[in-house]
């Protein structure tokens, strides 16, 4: 894999993580969930993603 494409995979994840961001800044929950899970999208961008498309907020 060349490093422009890898270049290409990171800048989409990279967009990933951010709209997952702005998607639970947005949320109508609490302000300690919504920064719970800011930190661990953060922290831990794969699990956090993973685990914020199963569990994060809805709303």
């Amino acid at each position: 894999m060349g490093i422009e494409v890898a270049g290409l995979l990171s800048l989409i994840w990279l967009i990933i993580v951010i709209w997952a961001i702005i998607k639970t800044a947005q949320a109508r929950v609490g302000a300690v969930p919504k920064v719970l899970w800011i930190l661990v999208l953060l922290f831990f961008p794969l699990v956090g993603l993973i685990f914020w498309f199963l569990l994060g907020p809805k709303g």
